[in-house]
Protein backbone atom coordinates (compact mmCIF):
# COMPACT_ATOMS: atom_id res chain seq x y z
CA UNK A 1 0.00 0.00 0.00
CA UNK A 2 1.03 3.35 -0.61
CA UNK A 3 -0.11 6.65 0.93
CA UNK A 4 0.42 9.62 -1.28
CA UNK A 5 0.60 14.09 -0.45
CA UNK A 6 -0.17 16.95 -2.45
CA UNK A 7 1.76 20.07 -1.69
CA UNK A 8 1.03 23.64 -3.40
CA UNK A 9 3.60 26.04 -4.52
CA UNK A 10 3.44 29.16 -6.74
CA UNK A 11 6.63 29.18 -9.11
CA UNK A 12 7.53 32.19 -11.63
CA UNK A 13 9.56 33.02 -14.57
CA UNK A 14 10.33 35.76 -16.89
CA UNK A 15 10.42 33.26 -19.91
CA UNK A 16 7.41 31.10 -19.56
CA UNK A 17 4.99 29.28 -18.35
CA UNK A 18 6.77 26.25 -18.98
CA UNK A 19 9.82 27.18 -17.83
CA UNK A 20 8.48 28.32 -14.48
CA UNK A 21 6.52 24.78 -14.19
CA UNK A 22 10.25 23.25 -14.38
CA UNK A 23 11.87 25.71 -11.71
CA UNK A 24 8.73 24.83 -9.62
CA UNK A 25 9.13 20.99 -9.92
CA UNK A 26 13.21 21.54 -9.55
CA UNK A 27 13.23 23.20 -6.46
CA UNK A 28 9.85 21.50 -4.48
CA UNK A 29 12.86 18.27 -5.42
CA UNK A 30 15.32 19.79 -3.82
CA UNK A 31 13.55 18.48 -0.32
CA UNK A 32 10.84 16.55 -1.46
CA UNK A 33 11.29 12.79 -2.72
CA UNK A 34 9.08 10.31 -4.66
CA UNK A 35 7.45 12.98 -6.65
CA UNK A 36 5.09 11.09 -9.11
CA UNK A 37 3.10 14.16 -10.85
CA UNK A 38 1.60 17.60 -11.23
CA UNK A 39 -1.34 19.76 -11.55
CA UNK A 40 -1.38 23.21 -12.79
CA UNK A 41 -4.37 24.59 -10.78
CA UNK A 42 -3.63 28.42 -12.06
CA UNK A 43 -1.64 30.08 -14.24
CA UNK A 44 -1.01 34.60 -13.79
CA UNK A 45 1.05 36.78 -15.76
CA UNK A 46 2.38 40.00 -14.21
CA UNK A 47 2.21 43.09 -16.82
CA UNK A 48 4.75 46.08 -16.63
CA UNK A 49 4.37 48.97 -19.72
CA UNK A 50 1.50 46.79 -21.75
CA UNK A 51 3.98 44.08 -21.72
CA UNK A 52 4.39 40.47 -19.62
CA UNK A 53 7.09 40.35 -17.38
CA UNK A 54 6.56 37.41 -15.50
CA UNK A 55 4.48 34.06 -15.77
CA UNK A 56 3.46 32.45 -12.15
CA UNK A 57 1.82 29.04 -12.19
CA UNK A 58 0.37 27.99 -9.07
CA UNK A 59 0.72 23.96 -8.75
CA UNK A 60 -0.51 20.84 -7.41
CA UNK A 61 2.71 18.37 -6.79
CA UNK A 62 1.89 14.62 -5.82
CA UNK A 63 4.66 12.78 -3.76
CA UNK A 64 4.13 8.69 -2.28
CA UNK A 65 5.03 9.04 1.47
CA UNK A 66 7.98 6.63 2.60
Amino acid sequence: MSVAKVLEITASSTVGTDDAVKQGIAKAAETVHGITGAWVKDTQVVIENNAITEWRVNLKITFVLE
